[in-house]
């Protein structure tokens, strides 16, 4: 079971939500909108985007790697690097 489960829907509602605000950026490029306009959008998008980076981080570090710490051994050591390594990728985004 993955940290995400009990939110599952609410994350697929968000994507699915991101999904549409991405079809609207299309729609504008298409119809030549205003520069200031698609960007404005763009980083709507990406703040949503990075908030459920964000809720997924927070609920691996609370379900995934908290269990691989209470179980211990070299599982719980490499749960934690990965849990850094996200949260590295997502600083640098």
């Amino acid at each position: 079971m993955h940290g995400y489960s009990g939110d599952k829907q609410a994350y697929l509602t968000r994507l699915r939500r991101i999904e549409g605000q991405i079809r609207g950026l299309q729609r504008m490029v298409e119809e030549d909108s205003y520069c200031i306009d698609v960007l404005t959008q763009v980083s709507a998008a990406t703040r949503a985007l990075q908030a459920v980076a964000l809720g997924l981080l927070e609920d691996h570090i609370g379900h995934c790697v908290r269990d691989a710490i209470d179980a211990g051994g070299p599982e719980a050591d490499e749960k934690v690097k990965e849990a850094s390594a996200a949260i590295a990728r997502l600083v640098r985004s």
